[in-house]
């Protein structure tokens, strides 16, 4: 019986030790993955953490390498200007005087020739081509067109002013390019392309770099209208030769495209004159610190000696100028609207009466 009974405390304390390594061999698996886990969130944190500073590095690097970039050109700039330095240009004209110094090519024995900066700002349909063909005609002027009508080059400020950079320094090369002796370099910047959107940006740069905005608008916004339909018809229709032209040489090809009357949607239309308005008198409200002159279309139609005051404003020497642009719309506005009697009785009364006989 006590053999017995010996034999049952044995199996009880070999259950017992059974049971323990048992346990033992359960709890222990867990103990280690509790310590697993944390170093793993951890070694991840730290990998997020790392790639964070990389990216928050790499941005600053790259806008501190604008910003030098920047800089070096303002140096440069100043450089060369205290090397060409002209006592009889006034101090008020300083800011407005450059001598770039393009990467392209040599201004040779024009690298003093001082160069001003402009912008042509307008609306479709307002005369800016041919204002600037007017402009270009002058020896010493270069206004590269619209620039900003590639969408690549305003999908932000960053392509913007990096376009601006290289037009202002002479590397834009264009067939208005003058090169070496340019006295003043531009282009044409419609209200729509960036420009509006970006206007505080836009203003800063302007008034950092001294650029000169030349305001170009037409008070007639209902003939502005007409042909604004008008060339849309044409960029599907392309009535001459297949071609689609916004602006025509020859009083034949002005012929064909005033063909086309287009008819008015009376129900939008005092709407779309009034967005016209306000997008005009927000550029201006915007633009008003810059230094900058106001030119209407109809007052260059009426008087060929208005683009004098553009002359003096970019102060350059007095030229005759001349275009080859061809106007399109010569009658009134009647006989180019092929619903005119709705149009008449749409806006009889309204502000824009006075247009009707445009």
């Amino acid at each position: 019986m006590e053999e017995a009974g010996r034999e049952k405390d044995r199996s009880v304390v070999v259950v017992v030790e059974d049971l323990g390594t048992a346990s033992k061999d359960t709890v222990n698996p867990s103990a280690k993955s509790t310590r697993r886990y944390p170093l793993l969130s951890w070694t991840t944190i730290l990998a997020l953490i790392a790639l964070v500073g990389v990216y928050i590095f790499s941005v600053s690097l790259k806008q501190n390498g604008m910003l030098l970039g920047l800089k070096q050109t303002d140096m440069i700039e100043k450089e060369r200007e205290k090397l060409c330095q002209d006592p009889s240009i006034p101090v008020t004209e300083i800011p407005y005087v450059h001598y770039p110094t393009p990467d392209t090519y040599s201004r040779k024995e024009c690298a003093c020739t001082p160069v001003r900066f402009f912008a042509i700002l307008s609306m479709q349909r307002s005369g800016s081509g041919w204002i600037e063909t007017l402009l270009n005609s002058h020896e010493n002027i270069s206004s590269n067109g619209e620039i900003f009508s590639i969408k690549e080059r305003r999908s932000n400020i960053t392509s913007i002013t990096k376009t601006l950079d290289k037009l202002y320094n002479l590397d834009w090369l264009s067939s208005a390019a003058k090169n070496e002796c340019t006295a003043a370099v531009g282009l044409k910047w419609m209200l729509n392309q960036g420009l509006v959107q970006h206007h505080e940006e836009v203003v800063e740069y302007f008034n950092r770099r001294g650029v000169s905005a030349i305001f170009l608008l037409r008070r007639n916004t209902l003939q502005r209208y007409v042909s604004v339909l008008a060339n849309a018809h044409d960029s599907k229709a392309k009535q001459i030769n297949g071609t689609h032209k916004s602006h025509v040489h020859s009083e034949r090809e002005a012929q064909i495209l005033a063909q086309f009357k287009p008819e008015i949607d009376i129900k939008k239309l005092i709407a779309d004159l009034k967005k016209s308005d306000k997008l005009a008198a927000d550029a201006l409200l915007y633009f008003k610190k810059t230094h900058h002159i106001i030119l209407y279309y109809e007052d260059v139609v009426s008087n060929d000696t208005k683009l004098m005051d553009v002359l003096d404003f970019l102060r350059l020497p007095k030229r005759k100028l001349s275009s080859r642009h061809v106007k399109i719309h010569t009658k009134l506005l009647r006989d180019h609207i092929d619903n005119w009697a709705e149009v008449n009785s749409t806006l009889m009364g309204t502000q824009y009466e006075s247009f009707l006989n445009g």
